[in-house]
């Protein structure tokens, strides 16, 4: 059996995991993150979220069902780098074309194998989300760990454009044509024109660096903020878009880094969170219903909304903003982050986490026939009906305590 080539895993704080090459062989840097899934590692590869983010699997099995020409959730493999403990020897899936490592190489993803991912996972929960570098070129600790601080941190890094489609496209609604939807696109994933496609909705795709006047062009019934990559108290193109978007109020959709989008454009602040949350098993309270969902994360930042700080009760109470009264609809139940905004006097809502579920559970699926409703002037008033249904809530736990 051919003996692999050694790598090195380097923190910026200087712990040091030592592994063999997995993937393309040479050296890579980013933000190490885990990620919890024990499924959905193509999608996670080729989200655009992990842009310059080096991935650790905390599942310790990787790559058993190889690769499929199917499950991209963009055009190419995004992350810097690829962090597993047991990598499988054979994929073995009947819609498998290929390899997981086959494929790493094949688009210059350097990678580490036989890496103590528990230790390192746990090491990032207790230390925070910090840079890292990778080699199989160069095993020494201490020269690595110099240009692992050299490299570029995520806070204040705008990503956006490095990600965003160069051109417009369209993908169109399956069966009756109902809406049509213009989505900036900050790093969009496939399937949320897939999932507004089911829903009879046409999708227009356009660059995030787009105008006003290029989503009303769509003849857009709606507008929709993409996830992304990156720092939102960068994206002041966004946050200007999104700020004329609810002056014309036209129907605004936010996930992810769209939501931190629209949470700037409502005057909210954003912190980087100290290890984030990324996998497909995520609590969240869904304040309005009482319903605790399982969800799909894959964020860095999130939303600082008055009078919570991170890890406090988030209140429960209207936040008057320039437009209108705001809601926190979504907490997570691990650490009280804020997971959704609900606007009460303007056509806007968004989530923090992803419905789409690519990889993930189902359970936030709802949320595009909600957008749907928004889109067909029912969603205001369920709205503000969940805001006084929130309310009432709040007004009764007064009383009973």
């Amino acid at each position: 059996m051919t003996r692999r080539r050694s790598a090195i895993l380097v923190l910026e704080d200087g712990r040091t995991f030592h592994g063999e090459a997995y993937g393309s062989v040479g050296e890579t840097f980013g933000e190490a993150v885990f990620n919890t899934g024990m499924t959905g590692y193509q999608e996670t590869l080729t989200d655009p979220s992990y842009h310059r983010q080096v991935v650790v699997q905390t599942a310790p099995h990787i790559g058993n069902t190889g690769v499929n020409d199917e499950d991209d959730e963009s055009g190419r493999i995004w992350v810097a780098g690829y962090v597993v403990r047991d990598p499988a020897r054979i994929g073995s899936n009947w819609r498998a074309t290929g390899g997981l490592e086959d494929r790493l190489a094949a688009e210059g993803v350097v990678g580490i194998s036989g890496v103590d991912t528990r230790a390192l996972t746990r090491h990032l929960r207790e230390r925070g989300a910090m840079r890292v570098g990778i080699s199989s070129i160069d095993d020494d600790p201490r020269a690595l760990l110099a240009r692992v601080r050299q490299s570029p941190q995520m806070v204040g890094a705008d990503l956006s454009a490095e990600v965003t489609t160069e051109k417009p496209y369209v993908v169109e609604a399956q069966g009756e044509h109902r809406f049509t939807v213009a989505a900036l696109d900050l790093g969009i994933k496939r399937n949320v024109p897939r999932r507004l496609a089911a829903r009879g909705v046409t999708t227009h795709v356009l660059p995030a660096g787009s105008s006003i006047e290029d989503l009303l062009a769509t003849g857009a019934d709606a507008v929709f903020f993409s996830p992304g990559p990156g720092d939102p108290a960068t994206a002041h193109g966004p946050v200007t878009l999104a700020q004329e978007v609810l002056r014309r109020r036209v129907p605004l959709f936010g996930i992810c880094f769209g939501s931190q989008i629209l949470g700037r454009a409502l005057g909210f602040g954003t912190y980087k969170l100290g290890y984030g949350h990324r996998g497909i098993n995520q609590p969240v309270l869904d304040r309005a219903t009482g319903k605790v969902e399982v969800t799909s994360h894959n964020h860095g930042f999130a939303v600082q909304v008055p009078g919570a700080g991170a890890g406090a009760v988030v209140p429960d109470q209207v936040i008057e903003t320039e437009f209108g009264g705001v809601q926190v609809s979504h907490v997570c139940l691990n650490d009280n982050v804020v997971e959704g905004l609900r606007a009460k006097d303007v056509p806007a809502f968004t989530v923090q986490y992803h419905p789409e579920a690519a990889a993930g559970p189902h359970d936030a699926d709802y949320l595009f026939d909600r957008f749907a409703e928004l889109i067909e002037g029912r969603g205001l008033d369920r709205m503000r009906s969940e805001g006084r249904g929130l309310d009432r809530q709040q007004s009764e736990g007064g009383k009973n305590a």
